[in-house]
C-alpha cells in the first residue's frame, strides 16, 4: 500500500528509513513545508497533491500541532483514505469528531504512537478490552518529567539545573511547560481513557497539578520517609463517568514506579480478571515513535479494523470519590490546609485523606497566592 507522508522531521525521517526497501509499505509522496532537495520527487509542497493521488491508501501525518494537522487528517479521511496519526495534541482535541469521522468515512483511524511513543501500550490496551474489563490504568508517561524526577533523586541538584541539562540533552524543549506542568501528560491520558473505558473524555476536564515547583528540599523529605516522586496518571471506571487526573505522587521506593529510570515511560493497566499489565520503554524519539506508526500501517495492510472508531459516550470527570494523604508545601497555610494537616516533614506537611477533586482544585487556586506552592499524592 502506498504511504502519503505529512511531515518529515524526526519521526517522519524514522518513517521513511523503516518502509525503505519493504515491498507491502511506499511511501510515495512526501508533505513539506520548505524545499527538500534530499527528498528529490517524493516532496510536494500542497496537501492536494496527497489527497487527491487515489494511488495512496494511508496518509501518515507526524506534523504535530492541531492545525493544520486537523484538517488534513479530515481531508484524507473524506478522499476514503486511512489515516495513521502519532499526533497525540490533534486526536485529544478532536477524539470525537475524528473517530465520528472516520465511521462515516469508512476508514481506519490509528494512533497507537501518540501515547507511549515505541511501547505497544494502546494496541494491547484495545486486546485487553476485548476480553476483560480495564478497571484502572495510568504510570509514568512523560519521559522529560521522569529524567527530572529520577536525577534529583539521584543527587543533590536543583529543579532549574535538571531541566537546563534535559534540555541540554534534547529530552526537554526550549519551552518545557507542556511536559513539566503536566499537559503533556494529560493529552496521553485522555486518548488512553477514551479507548480503555469507551469514552468521550474532554481533556480540559482532567485535574492536574505539574512538578514546576519542585524543590530539592522536598526530595530530601520524601527520600527521608523512604519515598519517591513521580508524575503519575491516573484514570479509572467510576459510576457515572471516569476518574481521572495527573499529579506528583510519592511511591514507596520499592514499587516498580520508583525504580524506573531517566526518560523511560511505564505504564499500566489493571484488568479486573487478567489484574496488572505493565509496559515499558522509550516513550518518545525518532525509531520508538516511527516503529509504532509504521505498525499501524502494517495493521491496516492486513486488514485489522480501526480500534479507535467505535462509537464512544460523552464522560463527566468524577475525582470527588478518589483520596489519599498529600504531601504539601507552601509559604501560605490557609485554614484548609490547617485543617487537615496531620505530620509535618521539612518545609512541608502530611494531610490526612483528601479527595483528589478537592486538594488539586485548592492547589491550583494556591499557586495564585504562592505560586512556589508544591504538592504530591501520597499512594
Amino acid at each position: 500500500m502506498n504511504i502519503g507522508l505529512l511531515g518529515c522531521g524526526v519521526v517522519g525521517g524514522g518513517i521513511l528509513d523503516f518502509c525503505a526497501g519493504r515491498e507491502d509499505l511506499t511511501v510515495t509522496k512526501v508533505l513539506v513545508r520548505r524545499p527538500r532537495p534530499d527528498l528529490g520527487a517524493l516532496a510536494v509542497t500542497d496537501i492536494a497533491d496527497i489527497v487527491n493521488d487515489e494511488a495512496i491508501g494511508i496518509v501518515a501525518e507526524v506534523m504535530g500541532g492541531l492545525h493544520p494537522a486537523y484538517e488534513y487528517i479530515c481531508a484524507a479521511m473524506k478522499a476514503g483514505k486511512h489515516v495513521v496519526t502519532a499526533n497525540k495534541a490533534v486526536i485529544s482535541a478532536y477524539y470525537p469528531e475524528l473517530t465520528g469521522l472516520a465511521r462515516e468515512c469508512g476508514v481506519s483511524l490509528r494512533c497507537t504512537a501518540a501515547v507511549g511513543g515505541g511501547i505497544p501500550w494502546l494496541t494491547n490496551l484495545e486486546r485487553c478490552k476485548r476480553l476483560d474489563s480495564i478497571c484502572e490504568l495510568g504510570g509514568i508517561m512523560n519521559g522529560t518529567t521522569n529524567f527530572i524526577m529520577d536525577a534529583m533523586h539521584a543527587s543533590p541538584v536543583s529543579f532549574p539545573e535538571i531541566l537546563k541539562q534535559a534540555q541540554e540533552l534534547g529530552y526537554a524543549e526550549a519551552d518545557p511547560s507542556a511536559d513539566i506542568d503536566g499537559d503533556d501528560v494529560r493529552r496521553k491520558l485522555t486518548i488512553s481513557a477514551n479507548i480503555a473505558f469507551d469514552a468521550l473524555v474532554q481533556e480540559e476536564d482532567i485535574p492536574m497539578f505539574g512538578i514546576r515547583t519542585v524543590t530539592d528540599g522536598d526530595i530530601r523529605a520524601f527520600k527521608a520517609h523512604g519515598f519517591v516522586c513521580k508524575l503519575l496518571a491516573t484514570a479509572k471506571a467510576a459510576e457515572g463517568g471516569v476518574c481521572a487526573f495527573i499529579e506528583p505522587t510519592l511511591v514507596d521506593s520499592h514499587d516498580l514506579e520508583a525504580a524506573v529510570p531517566k526518560n523511560f515511560n511505564l505504564i499500566t493497566y489493571c484488568g479486573e480478571k487478567v489484574g496488572r499489565h505493565s509496559f515499558f520503554g522509550q516513550g518518545a524519539g525518532r525509531y520508538p515513535t516511527a516503529f509504532n506508526a509504521v505498525e499501524d500501517c502494517l495493521d491496516i495492510v492486513a486488514g485489522k479494523p480501526g480500534f479507535y472508531t467505535q462509537a464512544m459516550k460523552p464522560a463527566p470527570v468524577l475525582c470527588g470519590g478518589e483520596a489519599h494523604p498529600y504531601y504539601v508545601r507552601t509559604a501560605c497555610p490557609d485554614a484548609f490546609l490547617q485543617s487537615v494537616t496531620v505530620e509535618h516533614w521539612g518545609d512541608g506537611v502530611v494531610t490526612a485523606c483528601v479527595s483528589v477533586e478537592e486538594m488539586l482544585r485548592w492547589g491550583r487556586a494556591q499557586l495564585d497566592k504562592d505560586p512556589g506552592c508544591f504538592l504530591a499524592g501520597i499512594r
